[in-house]
């Protein structure tokens, strides 16, 4: 197998701001992995918080170049365990050669990727929108802008209520809340039940990762589901946040691919917890192999390629009452 790295700037609607960083360019990475008539394509964005660049991605997916080129066709997972050892401490960059080698494998197969995995793409639950921390006069003109039955809240500010509380005024729609962090355990408990009385569905990751003390009294006593994000990034952490959150939300970037993630579920699954999986604000490439994966799923937030002024891929198109997946092959994604 051959393989090309691709770096590409990624323009976006609007500035996005969560409780720890803003942007209005995010860089990607697109992997190309050849082999025969076939490709795959894979993805994945950098992340000053995590430490991830285009740079030192690159220099990950340089190291398996030699290896690759003596492989030809080999299952994904077979091939995340062989080219592991190249991604200590990157698995941003295992992410992205791992989404390209199951798009190439499905290929290979001649099916699509829900396809191989036995998936039925008519259950797939709807996708939030999300909206970035702005003046809150931004965040309804977001709303405005892009009319959706679901949007994620990003909090973590020092107004964070009155800002659940204006937007309500505005819409009708279902919310979730992502503080990011942001919040101590007494604040999420506080918020909790008049949240859930403004209509949210669930607050995502509302304490810093590691306090899962305070985690765990949010669990007891909050009035809503609380999901676990930063608490979960590897396989290990699943077991970890197993009563301490009622449901993780995989970030395929941050546990290294496709093949862990759907581990992740599995074991998420197994212990009666409910599953989503996160985007990273990536293009139409890594939002099509969420897409794919998604009938595993209670909740899934995949709308990367819509915060997007401009797209560098085609796709599975994500709609408000279903998805559109594409007659190909693989995840279906096509850089243009």
């Amino acid at each position: 197998m051959k393989l090309e790295i691709l770096p590409f700037k990624l323009p976006l609607k609007h500035t996005f701001t969560i409780a720890h960083q803003s942007r209005d360019v995010q860089d990607t990475l697109i992997v190309k992995l050849n082999s025969g008539e076939n490709y795959g394509l894979g993805e994945s964005t950098t992340n000053p918080f995590y430490g991830i660049s285009l740079e030192n991605m690159e220099a990950c997916l340089e190291e398996t170049k030699a290896k690759l080129s003596a492989i030809d066709a080999i299952h994904p997972e077979e091939l995340w365990e062989i080219t592991k050892p190249f991604f200590e401490g990157n698995p941003f960059a295992q992410c992205a050669l791992d989404m390209a080698a199951w798009d190439l494998y499905a290929k290979q197969q001649g099916k699509k990727l829900f396809e191989l995995l036995d998936l039925d793409p008519q259950n797939i639950p709807v996708t939030n929108f999300t909206i970035g921390i702005a003046p809150v006069n931004k965040m309804v003109e977001k709303m405005q802008e892009q009319q959706w039955p679901l949007y994620k809240i990003k909090l973590g500010t020092e107004h964070d209520m009155d800002i659940v509380r204006e937007l309500r005024k505005h819409t009708d729609s279902a919310f979730r809340i992502d503080a990011n962090c942001a919040w101590n355990a007494k604040q999420a408990i506080s918020y909790s039940q008049e949240l859930a009385d403004l209509n949210v569905e669930f607050m995502e990751q509302p304490l810093p990762k590691d306090d899962f003390e305070g985690m765990k009294k949010v669990f007891r006593e909050s009035a809503l589901p609380v999901i676990a994000d930063e608490s979960c990034i590897t396989e290990a952490d699943v077991a970890k946040c197993y009563g301490t959150f009622h449901g993780i939300n995989v970030k395929l970037v941050k546990a290294g691919g496709i093949t862990p993630g759907l581990r992740m579920l599995k074991e998420a699954k197994a212990l009666g917890m409910k599953t989503m999986v996160g985007c990273m604000t990536e293009s139409s490439v890594g939002i099509s192999a969420i897409a794919h994966i998604a009938p595993l799923l209670d909740y899934v937030d995949m709308d990367g390629a819509m915060l997007l002024s401009k797209d560098i891929a085609d796709g599975v198109k994500v709609y408000e009452d279903h998805v559109a997946f594409p007659d190909r092959n693989g995840t279906g994604a096509l850089l243009l």
